[in-house]
């Protein structure tokens, strides 16, 4: 791809799109960044492009700089279905995403990791297995740091792990993984695609480019996956699937089992490791699956496993008080991955929920409420309808805010229960990430310790 002298413009100042334009700039492209957010909004991403020759439209999207441009580049929270999009789109100018421009400029191996949950704690377990197995490792993309920057900073591991959002490959065209992970798909982003199909579509163009001596890793008993498989050219790695699999992994009671393509087995003991839940064993065999198709021993994946502790505010322990222990699961964001947090617990749990609603209704929630959900604690923009379709037969309290919220659930709460922070929402109407949510929820479990042990 030729971009010395060539009018580009990028859509987004965030830390994406910083990174695009430091990119682009340095190899002599003619840079124009947009976004809806003004000066005063961005002045640290302004900051940190002082000293490139940029040209700022902030405060707004200018229809004459979309239909002038030479190329145009998306960052990762931008719609690619935006009015001036669509004017450009009329007029031939080629449009693209982050992921698709940097792996244009690569060279490195890409493992590709996405699903609608478990996304980030995957990409990382994938990272540390190749780390501990003593490859040079990138690990990045939507979960840290932007891919954009790593190939601007010399390509030179000796695999790229790459956790990818569907808005990401919403824009590809030629992106390629030589291992390409699915982990699951379930309704989510509803505010940004037409329909859930149109959502799978995205999802499945992970295997799109993918040649028969790529590998696919795949969950065998999502039904929106299986109706993708067909399509795939690649090697096919499935978990979640039988010991009837030519290749692949199922779970069994203690662990994972594992058919390697020479008929081999091989087996990972998940009792004592620090991820708890079936979904994380899910993760693992798909981590599993992706690492051993590139080289990393089976005996350094199960060292590894044994030893990592996953994602900050997913599932995480904060504190026990009064013999109540607190979960920070502010990372589940949609209601699928509330199911999978629920479905860890056997013991009673207070569950707080709420933020910004992302579509799709919560009622995929209501079969495991009877018996498992003591009480309810609603917030934020969706505490309404939470209260609504959630909230029949189970005590709901609505409250305004977090130090609230937790006081509300020690109040209900008797040793051996589980309080869960697990919101299915965005968190953008109260906080700036769920990890600032995540962040408020863990400051005031450790003040309300303070207050009952002294």
């Amino acid at each position: 791809m030729e971009i010395k002298n060539k009018h580009i413009l990028v859509v987004g100042l965030g830390k994406t799109g910083v990174g695009l334009v430091r990119f682009l700039a340095r190899r002599g492209a003619r840079v124009t960044v947009t976004d809806q957010a003004d000066e005063g909004m961005l002045a640290d991403s302004m900051e940190a492009l002082s000293g490139f020759d940029v040209c700022f439209e902030l405060g707004g999207h200018r229809l004459a700089t979309f239909t002038s441009a030479d190329l145009i580049v998306l960052s990762p929270g931008v719609p690619h279905t935006i009015e001036p999009l669509k004017h450009a789109r009329e007029k031939k100018i080629p449009v693209t995403g982050e992921i698709e421009l940097a792996y244009r400029f690569m060279k490195t191996p890409i493992i590709g990791i996405t699903g609608t949950n478990g996304k980030s704690t995957t990409t990382l377990l994938v990272g540390r297995m190749l780390k501990d197995a003593g490859f040079d490792v990138f690990v990045g993309g939507n979960l840290g740091t932007p891919l954009i920057e790593y190939a601007d900073k010399g390509d030179t591991a000796d695999f790229a792990v790459v956790e990818i959002s569907s808005f990401q490959l919403d824009t590809i065209t030629t992106f390629r993984p030589r291992v390409a992970v699915l982990l699951n798909i379930t309704a989510d982003h509803l505010d940004r695609y037409d329909d859930f199909d149109a959502y799978v579509r995205s999802k499945g163009r992970i295997f799109e480019n993918q040649s028969p001596d790529d590998v696919a890793v795949f969950n065998y008993l999502d039904m929106a996956i299986k109706a993708l498989v067909p399509a795939i050219h690649s090697k096919i790695r499935p978990f979640n699937t039988g010991a009837e699999i030519e290749a692949g992994a199922w779970l069994t009671d203690d662990g994972i089992q594992f058919r390697l393509t020479d008929g081999r087995e091989a087996s990972l003991g998940c009792r004592n490791i620090p991820l708890i839940g079936v979904h994380n064993r899910e993760n693992i065999a798909a981590a599993a699956l992706a690492a051993s198709a590139v080289g990393a021993p089976f005996s350094r994946i199960q060292e590894t496993v044994h030893h990592f502790q996953g994602l900050s505010h997913r599932m995480s322990p904060v504190a026990v008080i009064n013999g109540v222990q607190f979960i920070d699961d502010s990372k589940a964001t949609n209601v699928d991955a509330v199911v999978r947090a629920l479905s860890s617990f056997s013991t009673q749990v207070i569950l707080i929920m709420g933020g910004r609603e992302k579509g799709g209704g919560y009622s995929a929630l209501k079969p495991l409420f009877p018996g498992r959900i003591k009480h309810l604690i609603v917030m934020g923009e969706a505490a309404e309808s939470l209260k609504t379709e959630l909230g029949t037969g189970t005590p709901v309290s609505h409250v305004s805010s977090m130090a609230e919220a937790v006081q509300t659930s020690l109040a209900q709460a008797s040793a051996g229960d589980t309080v869960l922070l697990s919101p299915a929402c965005a968190s953008f109407d109260m906080y700036k990430s769920y990890a600032h949510r995540g962040e408020d929820f863990a400051m005031h479990v450790r003040e309300m310790e303070m207050v009952n042990y002294g």
